[in-house]
């Protein structure tokens, strides 16, 4: 069933809750997996007898996909409606989910993540496009912040119980956990979820603008992640980044020239926009960084479990959920600029505090510290930095804006994954050996300590300190009838 459209929902009435509710358990399905299999990495190299390019493709396969459809699934929700795109995504990604759990060999596992990123790539731009375009304008702010810091729940029981389940289970069951969550989803949204999309939307499919951009960033990961192994003369990596390089300017040139593109050019003539994705570029390749190699220095230098590996980074989820809400009216009281600012440095301070975590690091002094200094950096950050780039264009464009400012984030994590390690160091070498892993996590959490205070400057000097009021998004209860214009 659809809700019926009518006025924009208020943070507090039981409508707008039930719509955060099914927003915030869909996109922390995606945002999990993302980052809780990097607890398994080393169960699943031993499971399954998997190196470094293929653990890291592990990561990588679902990242990668995730980023070069995403721009796609944004499109589709403004275009045939954001509920619709959100709930074939939620589908998509627990049967995935469920070929994850069980890949008999790594080759097939990657193969199941880069399906299960597909399944991302509908979901997540469809979530806080569902948000923008439901709530009343002075209460945006709120329910994104509140949605940032309600999927800390998500982020908090992730690492938790994917550290539980591979020290007293198996690896398999934090993709098999997803399909039941993946139901609840399902019938929470379709019951209460108002429909909504960008009735004046194109219909036709930017084909050449997926390929494109879909090749560039593939070739770039796969050329950074084979780098270590083969050298930079290897033919497979030298024609892997030209094939990278060509891709994305490729998919600049194919965009310009289209009558439909997937990506208009002309939404970054907003300062804001464009000021908004550079700072979420800097600060998501540094969070790539530190989510995907410090619970694995943990393990391997720290000769942590796996469960406290997994839990070690849980104050951040907590304080993401107590204070991104209030961050988020914070930054629509005194304007984005400040909090984008001060967050970013505050969070290079923590990491590279983080840095100095070594084989004899004691949880409570030498990692609960930094860690606890990073979470309240991104707790400032994040609500008002995706409150910036969704409310920097017109309401129409929200599911755009979603999937613009999700690819720019996964992108940034993406290459931070397959460019860190050899930027840092590796060489050769596996992420399971001690000696060779402390000295490239050193120097990985000094880079990204560096790209969050870049991220800092950037925001001081672009981002301005209030955005401009936009046209009010149209919903509808059904995506063939006619629209209805909300009077806010």
């Amino acid at each position: 069933m659809d809700v019926q459209a009518g006025a924009p929902l208020r943070y507090q009435s039981p409508a707008g809750r039930w719509v955060l509710l099914a927003t915030v358990l869909g996109s922390s399905l995606a945002f999990i997996d993302a980052t809780v299999v990097n607890i398994a990495l080393p169960a699943i190299g031993h499971d399954l007898g998997a190196d470094a390019a293929g653990l890291q493709w592990t990561v990588n396969g679902y990242a990668l996909s995730l980023a070069s459809l995403i721009l796609l699934g944004g499109s589709l929700s403004d275009r045939f409606g954001r509920k619709r795109v959100f709930l074939a995504g939620i589908a998509w990604f627990a049967t995935a989910s469920l070929l994850c759990g069980l890949a008999p060999t790594v080759e097939l596992l990657v193969t199941a993540r880069v399906l299960q990123g597909i399944g991302g790539a509908l979901l997540t731009p469809g979530a806080l496009a569902i948000l923008e375009a439901s709530f009343a304008p002075e209460d945006r702010a709120k329910a994104i912040g509140a949605w940032s810091g309600l999927g800390g729940i998500g982020g908090a029981l992730g690492p938790f119980l994917g550290g539980w389940l591979v020290e007293v289970g198996d690896w398999r069951y934090i993709f098999l956990i997803n399909v039941p969550v993946a139901a609840l989803v399902l019938w929470v949204a379709a019951r209460h979820v108002p429909e909504s999309r960008n009735p004046s939307a194109a219909r036709a499919f930017d084909a050449t603008g997926l390929v494109t951009g879909a090749a560039g960033l593939g070739g770039l990961t796969y050329g950074f992640t084979a780098w270590p192994a083969g050298g930079p003369g290897d033919p497979v990596v030298l024609i892997s980044l030209a094939v990278g390089v060509a891709g994305m300017v490729a998919f600049v040139v194919a965009e310009r020239r289209s009558a439909h593109p997937m990506l208009p050019l002309e939404i970054f003539r907003s300062a804001a926009f464009s000021g908004a994705n550079l700072v979420t570029f800097l600060v998501y390749a540094a969070n790539g960084g530190v989510f995907f190699l410090v619970v694995v220095n943990l393990q391997v230098v720290a000769g942590f479990t796996p469960m406290a590996s997994g839990v070690a980074l849980l104050p951040v989820t907590v304080l993401m959920l107590l204070l991104s809400a209030r961050a988020g009216a914070l930054g629509q009281r005194i304007g984005p600029r400040i909090p984008m600012t001060a967050g970013p440095i505050v969070c290079a301070a923590a990491l590279a505090w983080l840095s100095m975590v070594g084989a004899d690091a004691s949880y409570g002094t030498d990692v609960l510290p930094p860690v606890i200094l990073f979470g309240l950096g991104l707790a400032l950050l994040v609500a008002p930095l995706t409150a910036t780039a969704l409310g920097s264009l017109d309401d129409s464009y929200a599911g755009l804006a979603s999937g613009v400012n999700n690819a720019v984030a996964r992108a940034a994590s993406l290459l931070a994954v397959a460019i860190l390690p050899l930027a840092a160091g590796l060489g050769a070498g596996g992420l399971t050996d001690p000696g060779t892993l402390q000295p490239v996590y050193r120097t990985a959490m000094l880079l990204c300590a560096g790209l969050m205070t870049g991220g800092g400057v950037l925001a001081w000097f672009l981002i301005p300190n209030r955005l401009t009021a936009h046209t009010p998004a149209e919903s509808f209860c059904d995506p063939c009838s006619p629209p209805m214009v909300r009077r806010g």
